[in-house]
């Protein structure tokens, strides 16, 4: 990870070295923007391979930054985690739909912040399984092809859905996907079901799984993700 370059974006000065001199630490090159539009030019300008966004800003708010990066070829590619308060649940599923890869919530501990940028720069350098690909993750095997999971060899009988969903979060583990994107993954754009069905389905899809099902875990107040 030493030399990743870092686009730093936070208009609190502590909150700004503090997050420069932790990264630094750790080999990351890291250059700072303290407002959105700043945030913007620079982004376009040196193309990080990570931006650190937070979301209260001047001038542009780190939404509109994170929805302007993310609709622009030239910088779509690039990883966001967004920082905030814990209480922007809202502002948190927001900034998912719109791209945003992860977040963390301040006050934040510096080691938690590193891992986070870590595990972020890890995912993007992984590709995803494609649809047909069998993924083997702890002790569950799940094949699309076959339309088949198996828990250490043994076979689970699972509804269309509930493999969806399964093979969905199982194949970009770690990564928090809102209960509307989960929909859209598993069912396609405009599908009649409300987010909420996907909380019974994962209710049942942990119950099918037994012990494993504890490999799906719920992010409160935004969605689920599959432990990495």
């Amino acid at each position: 990870m030493a030399g990743k370059e870092i686009l730093i974006v936070e208009d609190d000065e502590d909150v700004m070295e503090l997050i420069r001199y932790n990264l630094a630490k750790e080999g990351f090159n890291c250059d700072v923007a303290y407002n959105g539009q700043e945030a913007l030019k620079k982004a376009q300008g040196m193309l990080p391979d990570l931006v650190l966004l937070d979301l209260m800003l001047p001038e542009v708010d780190g939404l509109e930054v994170c929805k302007r990066l993310k609709s622009s070829p030239q910088t779509e590619h690039i990883p966001i985690v967004m920082v905030t308060a814990k209480s922007d649940e809202a502002d948190i599923v927001t900034g998912l739909e719109l791209g945003a890869d992860d977040y963390i919530t301040k006050p934040f501990s510096p080691k938690v912040l590193v891992a986070r940028v870590r595990a972020v720069l890890r995912r993007k350098t992984t590709e995803i399984p494609e649809k047909t690909t069998v993924i083997k993750i702890h002790d569950i095997q799940i094949d699309p092809g076959r339309h088949k999971v198996l828990i250490k060899d043994k076979a689970v009988e699972l509804t269309s859905s509930e493999f969806g969903l399964l093979h969905f979060l199982a194949g970009r583990p770690g990564w928090v996907f809102t209960r509307y994107q989960i929909v859209d993954a598993i069912h396609g754009a405009d599908y009649p079901v409300t987010d909420r069905s996907i909380d019974v389905q994962v209710v049942g899809l942990r119950k099918k799984l037994g012990p494993a099902g504890k490999y799906i875990e719920t992010v409160r107040g935004i969605g689920y993700r599959f432990k990495e």
